[in-house]
């Protein structure tokens, strides 16, 4: 146990010491104090950018730590959407159910991912090809379940009804004496998707500064050289991918549940590129520098699309070459290293915060 809570720390994450934890504590009092200080709308609304930072967090693991770029992650997501929506319409939501739902659809996710993995890792499909194939693959699925708007087109009782997608599912619910705990889109969701993030991050914490997680950075600098040092290039990339693509189809499914509805639109090209605008822009190499910039940009889009909806993408285009050319590494990594260097009380030769 000792060993696995020191691998909260490490060489591929930023953020190491007692000041880092105490920052991390209190920024976590300072969320679940959050509700009391404001309306429910807003805490559902910030519940809603919670249920996408699963799968830029993904997409960190797959890109960041792995090389591979991926624009695939919305695939996965309206996978999973779709799976969780005909699950629950046709079983229901009693005796909590919806959780067994949101388990089997993320591990379709998961299937899929290593079924697709498999046929590109182990084709040697790298580079700018993986990219195209997988937003191939997620545009293929926009496209097909966007005719599915025909009588025919059900699964039990659950119609998929093309463009105009699937409504009426029902929220989360959790087994409670008395009878079952709905997880409205308000405060009890929000403590629910709160805790969930935390044991996420934590957990990719671990991975990514274990074993797994250092082969897979050898792997994304020279893969070469690690393949001649006898890892399997192949399996440990393939790994990250299942990983990642799981993490999209978790989002998939608790937006699904937030809003209870999904459409076709969430696999489209716009929907595919934001999660890599999200990942650049606030680090894909570091898993607390996506989390940060994930809920940043969320915020400000969402603000551009109420009070200047034509220019939103626009700035989020401009946002990503901003960020390419100026700060490759991503803004707030960028921001974290500067306020490393600038660190009164650092140590010479210590690492940044």
């Amino acid at each position: 146990m000792l060993r696995i809570l020191r691998r909260l720390e490490g060489p591929q994450t930023i953020g190491r010491g007692p000041a880092f934890w105490a920052a991390f504590g209190l920024v976590l009092a300072a969320a679940a104090a959050y509700p009391w200080l404001v309306d429910g709308y807003t805490v559902g609304n910030t519940a809603y950018f919670f249920c996408w930072v699963f799968m830029a967090l993904g997409l960190c693991l797959i890109w960041g730590y792995g090389g591979a770029l991926s624009f695939g992650q919305t695939a996965f997501f309206g996978l999973s959407g779709y799976a969780y929506g005909v699950l629950t319409l046709n079983v229901g939501a009693a005796y909590g159910f919806t959780l067994v739902a949101v388990a089997l659809a993320v591990a379709l996710s998961a299937l899929m991912a290593l079924l697709l993995g498999y046929f590109l890792f182990f084709g040697r499909i790298g580079g700018v090809f993986l990219g195209i194939i997988t937003l191939s693959v997620t545009l293929v699925m926009e496209r097909f379940m966007a005719q599915t708007a025909g009588p025919e087109w059900r699964i039990g009782a659950a119609r998929l009804n093309g463009y105009n997608g699937m409504s009426g599912m029902p929220p989360l619910t959790l087994p409670w004496p008395g009878g079952d705990l709905v997880l409205f889109p308000d405060v009890a969701l929000y403590y629910a998707l709160l805790g969930l993030l935390a044991v996420t991050y934590l957990a990719l914490r671990i991975l990514v500064n274990a074993r797994f997680g250092n082969v897979l950075v050898a792997i994304r600098e020279n893969p070469e050289r690690a393949e001649m040092l006898g890892y399997d290039v192949r399996r440990y990339q393939l790994g990250a991918f299942v990983i990642g693509s799981a993490l999209a189809g978790l989002s998939g499914t608790l937006y699904t549940a937030w809003g209870q509805y999904i459409t076709p639109s969430s696999m489209g090209l716009t929907a595919a590129a934001l999660p890599v605008i999200w990942v650049a822009v606030g680090g894909r190499g570091d898993l607390t520098a996506t989390l940060v910039g994930t809920l940043a940009v969320l915020g400000g889009f969402q603000a551009l699309t109420i009070y200047g909806s034509q220019y939103a993408l626009v700035v989020m285009g401009l946002l990503l070459v901003v960020a390419v050319l100026t700060a490759p590494e991503g803004f707030v990594v960028a921001l974290l290293r500067a306020l490393g260097r600038a660190w009164p009380g650092r140590r010479r030769g210590a690492p940044a915060p």
